[in-house]
């Protein structure tokens, strides 16, 4: 396929050529060529190690390539790095923010930084404020901003300067749809200001809205082009399977002659076959047989999610870690009957600021329960109570038959806990931090052995034990420190944002495991801002502003909380349709979802009818509407924008929370 699309007749922004970087024997990036426009969002999309930050690090001048040449803005990376960093702005993975310095003083701090005169700046600031809709916390400390607002002012330090071109690294980690949602309206609309932005992300979905997508393994592009040509490269057609009972059909799929490949994606199946309608009939007579039940089948487009798989050779099939099977659940672990979790009335405050507000809760043993929410709403402050390491305000909690109060060293001795940053030891090798958290637990000798040959199975890092904790990839470090935290075999789990910033396989792997433990009568209580994830739960909870304000089943969320319909329209450019739609009174919400939008309306066929007119108004023509079941984001959104409606604010308002 073509690399450069021929509509391009602007000199490129960024142009890398053969670029290569080698750290001791492991090349990190090899030969990469690459060119991104004015005016285009590229993706850089691949599994955790893959090379994308190296890639990123050479292009802003961090980090010198062994071999291989490069410009940014037309400067040579390695002969005028200076000219490179006048019209670059690269934004990292870690916040390059002072915590006590406020929001204000940043962008001041980043603006004599780039050497802007006092003079000129204002003009500039006071833009980017209202850009971003920051203006309300110019005087707020960076460390009292919520993650979204952390990155959308770490953007707008980068963009004080105005930037020619635009380097993201994974920019909407630990960020929620919300704002992320919000991220990429800014994103845009620096596309429409002819700023060339390179961006590597972890979220498919918004690989989806790239001009065009690279696809990088062991440091090596695997294919490049926009969405719908990377698309074309799926070997086999896709049949899409809805259901309640959705890992239940991969088991009795996988391993099938039909099927290529199985691969999960919330309550949906994707199963992967070389046949046409003939394999559609074997699977609904098999799922007859097997007597489980399903909504919706029928053949589907590939996602670049499918793609990103089928091309990295991976499937559900052999996902599993090794070692899986072997979690024991600790004897006398909940006594029958009782709650693994029961929550009543649960405050927490900072000085006059309420980070949890009354909320009552029951988890119960060997269920997964996901508690959903926006950055800032309460979420880890509700888990460090119940792991003990914070005490309530007010209200109660029983863990395990233990009173968060009373009994908080008892309970640490019998939860496994792992937060959002991963609590290992970069310092120490992986054998090291295994030993380490084994001796906090009060595991010696064989039994420690015993204990750490499972956790490097279960890890895959076998084959690293001496190996430095801070070389290795995100996947990893996940399973590594998922596996430290349960070395003593907990019954309940706390599991903080685990998947943040992970790459689709290791999420797979990483949730194949939870249903393990789960099928065993563990208890896993986690966080996430992946909605997709969020299905795998047997119930969620979703808190807003420190309150509960919807609890149930991810079917019952989508079928009786959501009380909207959600349009599901695919058509060219969708960003600049959001404005337009919005105004038709038939629609009371657009938002970018993956390639297209997601509309909310109270009439789905009156609002349907409206954007057809609207559509034919515009010119706009191809465009693929259908009413569909909403998605847990929509769900999020909806009773999120349902709450602020009834509050009377909107949520860029309220989002940023100490």
């Amino acid at each position: 396929m073509s690399q450069v699309p021929a509509q391009h007749q602007a000199t490129p922004a960024i142009v890398a050529n053969r670029l290569t970087k080698t750290f001791a024997a492991v090349t990190a990036v090899e030969g990469l060529c690459l060119t991104v426009f004015p005016g285009e969002i590229f993706g850089l999309v691949g599994p955790d190690g893959a090379g994308k930050s190296t890639s990123l690090r050479m292009l802003a001048t961090i980090m010198n390539p062994d071999s291989g040449s490069a410009t940014v803005a037309g400067f040579d990376i390695a002969r005028d790095a200076a000219g490179v960093k006048d019209h670059l702005a690269y934004m990292s993975q870690r916040f390059g923010l002072y915590q006590d310095l406020t929001v204000g003083e940043n962008i001041n701090f980043y603006a004599d930084l780039y050497g802007m005169s006092r003079k000129g700046r204002q003009a500039r600031i006071e833009e980017l404020l209202d850009f971003s809709h920051m203006r309300p916390f110019i005087q707020r400390r960076a460390g009292d901003l919520s993650g979204g607002m952390k990155q959308k002012l770490q953007l707008v330090c980068a963009l004080i300067h105005t930037p020619k071109v635009l380097l993201l690294d994974e920019p909407t980690n630990g960020v929620d749809p919300v704002s992320r949602r919000d991220f990429w309206r800014i994103l845009h609309r620096l596309r429409q200001e002819q700023v060339a932005i390179l961006l590597s992300t972890a979220y498919l979905d918004e690989a989806e809205r790239c001009d065009r997508v690279a696809l990088i393994d062991h440091g090596r592009l695997l294919a490049t082009g926009t969405p719908a040509e990377i698309k074309r490269l799926m070997d086999g057609r896709i049949i899409s399977i809805k259901s309640a009972r959705a890992r239940q059909i991969v088991s009795a799929l996988r391993g099938l002659p039909l099927a290529k490949s199985v691969n999960l994606f919330g309550d949906t199946v994707h199963l992967v076959c070389a046949g046409g309608d003939v394999c559609e009939e074997q699977v609904v007579t098999l799922l007859h047989q097997a007597n489980v039940e399903y909504q919706q089948i029928r053949a589907t487009e590939p996602s670049l999610e499918d793609i990103f798989v089928s091309l990295l050779g991976d499937n559900v099939q052999d996902a599993q870690p090794a070692g899986v099977d072997k979690v024991v659940v600790h004897a006398g672990a909940a006594k029958d009957g009782q709650p693994a979790v029961q929550v009543q009335h649960l405050t927490r405050r900072f000085g006059s600021f309420t980070a949890v507000d009354d909320i009552s809760f029951t988890v119960q043993k060997g269920e997964i329960f996901g508690f959903l929410g926006p950055n800032g709403a309460g979420k880890s402050t509700t888990i460090r109570m119940l792991c003990g390491l914070l005490g309530p305000t007010s209200g109660s909690g029983i863990v395990g038959g233990s009173d968060i109060r009373m009994d908080t060293e008892h309970i640490k001795q019998h939860i496994g806990y792992m937060s959002q940053k991963f609590s290992l030891y970069e310092d120490l090798t992986v054998t090291e931090n295994i030993n380490f958290y084994g001796g906090i637990y009060g595991l010696t000798g064989h039994r420690l052995e015993e204990r750490r040959d499972w956790a490097l199975a279960m890890a895959g890092l076998a084959e690293h034990t001496t190996s430095l904790t801070s070389i290795l990839s995100g996947g990893w470090k996940q399973r590594l420190a998922l596996a430290c935290a349960i070395l003593h075999e907990p019954p309940i789990i706390f599991l903080d944002e685990p998947t943040s910033g992970v790459d689709p396989l290791s999420r797979r792997r990483f949730w194949d495991l939870i249903s393990t433990m789960a099928e065993q009568g563990i208890t896993v209580f986690v966080t996430t801002h992946y909605m997709e994830e969020a299905e795998y739960c047997d119930r969620i909870a979703l808190i807003y502003g420190g309150k509960m304000i919807a609890s149930g089943s991810p079917l019952e969320l989508k079928t009786k909380a959501m009380q909207d319909k959600i349009i599901d329209l695919r058509c060219p450019d969708p960003q600049a349709l959001i404005g337009p739609l919005k105004a038709l009174p038939e629609i009371r919400d657009a938002s970018l979802f993956g390639a297209g939008l997601h509309l909310v309306t109270k009439d789905a066929i009156a609002a349907e009818a409206a954007v057809q007119r609207s559509l034919a108004e515009l010119g706009i023509c191809g465009a693929i509407m259908e009413t569909i079941m909403p998605s847990m984001e929509d769900v999020f959104i909806s009773l999120i924008e349902e709450v602020d409606r009834r509050n009377g604010h909107n949520l860029s308002e309220t989002e940023a929370r100490p």
